[in-house]
Parts: structure tokens; C-alpha cells; sequence
């Protein structure tokens, strides 16, 4: 919730300020006395590319490294050839102020990392306790036409992240980025990094085009399954897909395909009984919204009733297993009549499989009030999706905030 656009015109450069930019969710935070219990943003971003120049440090394939450095750190102002460029409107043409003004921001010259003032400032505007940090640009990396960068750039910005963000600061997180398009460099990031400081779990960018239930995948998810730390897919889109290509409005772009990989990735998860296979790994599904579940659960059951010869590794319903898992609100779709959401909440089991997430800093985000002020949720329900249900699913210590924390029974 940002300040109105005619007081944003006013502010210049040299006055911009997250906390200044949020003052109205500042506003709810104490109107709500969120500080009364814990709250997990379990996903929101930053933007890696404005620290390129460091990131490309940490690449190990020394050709790749050397044409990172090239166009980071030259000032060419091209675009770099490491991240794949994709036809968009996210930005909406400058009008979200944070987002061409964000460089201007002056951060403490205290020795901690930009990106981790910048983070607190938001969290504590918002009154977010905790927050899994994902990055931008590189959720369009699993379309990058060479694996191996997206190997290189994988692993140079997930050892960039333990090192110099999470190293610092115990209140951001992260699910770290796995690059799908090679099985065997997936293994290995779990393998290397899945102990570290700040790791509490592992995100998949679901904007691809490899299929989950692939053999090759099977030994990484073993592997997380025993770790005992949840897999993630994170949603996004391409517009340059054969079918979204079809489209000729960013709108329609953006609310298909920030759905369409998630159901491609889930249905093919639950038919080939992956649920089955690996019992006590869970599985977080992000940024797809809400209204997509009840129309899968609805679709698979419907047809494995008819065709459940061609899923035998099952031994429920679809729609059971969609209740195993784990979802994120945002972008939550507010239907104009309420009972709409409610059924939606009843049917995924939101008081217990519903993350709350802001998405913040993007133009779609959603603050706590969007969980906190449905009327017919109650408190305990309120604090198990603000906070408590991810506190649970990734094991983190609040004590460091709440000392005598106690969930709400």
C-alpha cells in the first residue's frame, strides 16, 4: 500500500525512502498490532541484477565468469548475455515508483550488504518478522537456451546469497534456486549447499519446459525428502510461449501465465504419484494465486474417475493430494462475492496449507491485511497463515523475536 501518486510526484530523487513509500502499511501494521505474533513472508524478491557485478565474481566456469565481467562490469549498459531477455510490462512503464527510483535510495554505509537494508526497511514497514528472499530477472533463467549458465549463474547467485546477505542478517531466508534444465547440477546444488546459514528449503522456477516426474529428478528428490526441507515451484511467465504468444495484452499474459506452468508442473506431479514415491517431502506451490486449485482438483478428479487406469501409482483422489500441499496467496483474487474465497480456503484446507506472502516489491503485491481482514477467517487461522504454518514447514527459530512464542490453540 503506497502513498497516493500526487504526494509520490512530490518526492524527489534524493527524498526517496521505502519507509516513507509505506507508510499506509505501516499504518495497518499498528492498527493491527502485528507485532503480537510472528509474521513469514515466505516470498518476496530483490533485484540481483543491480548486483551483477558481484554476483558474476562467484561464477566458477572461468569462460562464463570472464563474459559476466565483461558486460557487468565494463559499463556497457548492454544487457547481459547471462540472463535471457524476455517482451514484458512489469515495470507498468515506470508508473510503480519504487521501482525506477530504487537505485537512488541511500542505505547506511555500516558494512552490511544493500540489499539487506533495503529488505529490513520493507519488513519493517509491513510488519514482517521473516522473509524468503528469491530473485527477479533470474526467474526467467530456466529459459536461458544454454543449461550451463543457468548452472553457473545458479550457483554464483545462490553462493552470493549464503555469503553476503543471509551471512549478516538471521531474519532473511531462502528456498535456493535449483537449476532444473540439468538433473545432475540440481543433485549437486542440494548436495552443496542445502546445510548452509539461512537455507530453508529449495524453489524450482516453474517457467520451463522440463517435465517434473523425469527419472533423472528422482535421487534429488530423495535427497530433499530426507533433508526434511520443502521443494518449491515458483511461478512466472513467457509470453513467448506457443500458446501465450497467442495473447496480445500483457493482462492476459500475466494472469495465464503465472497459472499455466504451476498446473502443468502440479498435475503431472500428482498423476505420476510423486506424492506416492516420496511421502515426506513437501511441496509449496508460489505466486499462482488461489483461483487455479479448486479448478485442477475439480478437472484431475473428474477424469482420473474415468481414466484412473492411467495413474495406478495412486491410492486417493487428486484433489486429496493438492490438500497435502502447500500453497501462497499471492496474487490473491478477490471475487466481489466473498463466499468465493471462502470456499476456495475451505477446499485447499487454508489453515493449514496457506502461506501468506507479499511479493513485494512487484506491482501486484499483497500486504498482511489481505489475510488479516477476511471476515471469515478467525484469529488462530489469521496467525497460522500469516506466520505459524511457515514457521512449521521451514523450521524457523522466532525466538530471536518472540521469546515466549507459544501458537495460538
Amino acid at each position: 500500500m503506497e502513498l497516493p501518486t500526487s504526494d509520490i510526484h512530490k518526492m524527489t530523487v534524493e527524498e526517496f525512502d521505502t519507509a516513507k513509500l509505506l507508510i499506509n502499511a505501516a499504518r495497518q501494521r499498528d492498527e493491527r498490532k502485528y507485532h503480537q505474533f510472528p509474521i513469514i513472508d515466505i516470498d518476496c524478491h530483490h533485484y540481483e541484477n543491480e548486483s551483477m557485478a558481484e554476483i558474476v565474481q562467484f561464477i566458477e566456469d572461468p569462460v562464463i565468469r570472464h563474459t559476466g565481467l565483461v558486460y557487468s562490469g565494463k559499463g556497457t549498459g548492454a544487457q547481459t548475455p547471462l540472463l535471457p531477455g524476455v517482451v514484458g510490462y512489469q515495470d507498468m512503464a515506470g508508473r510503480v515508483t519504487r521501482y525506477p527510483l530504487r537505485k537512488t535510495e541511500r542505505t547506511p554505509a555500516d558494512g552490511k550488504h544493500r540489499d539487506v537494508h533495503l529488505s529490513l526497511k520493507w519488513m519493517d514497514a509491513m510488519g514482517v518478522d521473516y522473509a524468503c528472499l528469491f530473485p527477479t530477472p533470474m526467474l526467467l533463467l530456466g529459459l536461458h537456451p544454454q543449461a550451463e549458465v543457468e548452472v553457473a549463474m545458479s550457483r554464483a547467485y545462490n553462493r552470493w546469497l549464503i555469503e553476503k546477505i543471509m551471512a549478516d542478517e538471521p531474519r532473511i531466508k531462502t528456498m535456493l534456486y535449483l537449476p532444473f534444465n540439468d538433473p545432475e547440477a540440481t543433485y549437486k546444488m542440494v548436495k552443496d549447499f542445502g546445510d548452509k546459514k539461512g537455507v530453508c528449503g529449495f524453489m524450482v522456477v516453474s517457467t520451463r519446459y522440463k517435465p517434473v516426474h523425469d527419472n533423472a529428478y528422482m535421487k534429488t528428490y530423495r535427497l530433499i525428502e530426507e533433508m526434511g526441507k520443502p521443494l518449491s515451484f515458483h511461478a512466472s511467465y513467457n509470453w513467448n510461449d506457443q500458446m501465450l504468444s497467442n495473447t496480445n495484452r500483457f493482462l492476459v499474459a500475466h494472469a495465464l501465465g503465472f497459472t499455466f506452468f504451476n498446473v502443468v508442473h502440479c498435475a503431472n506431479w500428482i498423476v505420476n504419484a510423486l506424492p506416492e514415491r516420496f511421502p515426506k517431502l513437501k511441496v509449496v506451490w508460489i505466486e499462482s494465486g488461489l483461483a487455479w486449485i479448486p479448478w485442477l482438483m475439480q478437472r484431475l478428479d473428474n477424469d482420473y474417475k474415468m481414466r484412473s487406469s492411467e495413474a495406478p501409482g495412486l491410492k486417493k483422489l487428486p484433489s486429496e493430494y493438492m490438500q497435502d500441499m502447500f500453497y501462497t496467496n499471492q496474487p490473491m483474487e478477490m471475487p466481489s462475492d466473498m463466499s468465493v474465497l471462502e470456499c476456495t480456503f475451505k477446499m485447499i484446507k487454508a489453515e493449514t496449507q496457506l502461506l501468506w506472502c507479499s511479493d513485494y516489491p512487484h506491482w501486484d503485491m499483497d500486504l498482511p491485511s489481505v489475510i488479516y481482514d477476511l471476515p471469515f477467517l478467525d484469529e488462530k487461522a489469521k496467525r497460522n497463515i500469516l506466520g505459524e504454518n511457515s514457521r512449521k514447514l521451514f523450521d524457523i527459530d522466532v525466538s530471536a523475536r518472540y521469546p515466549n512464542y507459544k501458537p495460538m490453540t
